[in-house]
């Protein structure tokens, strides 16, 4: 397998990521040097270039990405998508994460991975805990008082828990995510 000396993926590599992802060959290869340039930041560690089989800590994704900077969710969006769950990201798991965040990306792709993200506790449910800890995040440190997140999780389980379990499954929130037609256009990254 040789490299291209442009962008350092040879074509079955991209053909690969292509069948794997939502993106085109030209998304991945910008993918890919975006990744590269995180390489050469001080949080890296690196101070190079970073390459496909270098893998990167979060802080990298978190401090220096503009697209995750502001995002509430960052750390955790981070610690979904390393194989590793520490956050720490090779290319591979960054090509994951953008591919999901992408505008080629179907509904149910999101919504499974918007489900991993606000399961704090990976425990595959939704329960009060992580629905106030998504509600604070999405609120804003100033947003809501406690009692009011508290009964914003208290609706949100009133409303989707169907089966009466106090927490929702999967499939509950995939129910809750099909009635609202804005979740796909606002769980994205443009790249």
């Amino acid at each position: 397998m040789g490299c291209s000396p442009s962008h350092g993926l040879d074509a079955e590599t991209l053909e690969e990521y292509q069948d794997c992802t939502f993106f085109t060959k030209r998304e991945i290869i910008h993918v890919f040097e975006i990744y590269e340039k995180l390489g050469l930041t001080e949080k890296s560690g690196l101070k190079r270039k970073a390459t496909i089989n270098d893998k990167l800590p979060k802080e990298v994704f978190t401090m220096e990405l503009d697209e995750l900077k502001e995002n509430p969710f960052r750390e955790r969006m981070c610690s979904v998508f390393s194989q590793s769950s520490t956050g720490e990201l090779a290319f591979e798991d960054f090509l994951d994460m953008m591919s999901v965040f992408s505008e080629g990306a179907t509904p149910d792709v999101k919504a499974s991975y918007a489900f991993r993200i606000y399961d704090f506790d990976d425990d595959g449910y939704l329960d009060k805990k992580d629905l106030i800890n998504t509600v604070s995040r999405l609120c804003g440190e100033h947003g809501l008082e406690e009692a009011e997140r508290d009964l914003v999780a208290d609706k949100i389980l009133e409303e989707a828990d169907l089966d009466g379990d106090h927490r929702l499954s999967y499939v509950e929130f995939e129910h809750v995510i099909s009635r609202a037609p804005d979740f796909v256009n606002t769980f994205r990254i443009r790249i």
